[in-house]
């Protein structure tokens, strides 16, 4: 499962030691101290199906934006994790204390009878 793109639909096979599986470049990036070869001929595979199949980078067409096996459309816009702060509760119709309430409150009306104040008021 990859953390950098959310919807990857096929794994990347590096073609030097160990000809690991990798779901994108930053995973390579991450793990291994060389950077990614890039070659014309690369090896896929297909996560919906399981099956691998390699693609010519250099004849790429439309046809070829889909597994040979099981029409997976694996050329899509990628969906990255975008940073959120949340705050886990319960629901807030049980239970509102976690609610804050951003209304103003208005200030009371004054009355010659307020004994609060009277001291300050009689001098």
């Amino acid at each position: 499962m990859c953390k950098h793109i959310l919807n990857a639909q096929v794994a990347i096979r590096s073609p030097w030691k160990g000809r690991k599986w990798f779901d994108c470049a930053e995973c390579h990036a991450e793990q291994e101290d060389h950077p990614l070869l890039q070659q014309l001929d690369m090896t896929f595979a297909c996560k919906k199906c399981k099956k691998c199949f390699r693609k010519d980078v250099a004849n790429f067409e439309d046809c070829d934006e889909y597994c040979p096996h099981c029409d997976n459309h694996y050329i899509l816009e990628a969906v990255t994790p975008t940073p959120a702060l949340q705050v886990e509760g319960e629901d807030a119709r049980i239970d509102a204390r976690m609610l804050k309430d951003d209304r103003v409150r208005s200030a009371p009306e004054r009355r010659i009878f307020d004994v609060k104040d009277a001291a300050d008021r009689l001098g």
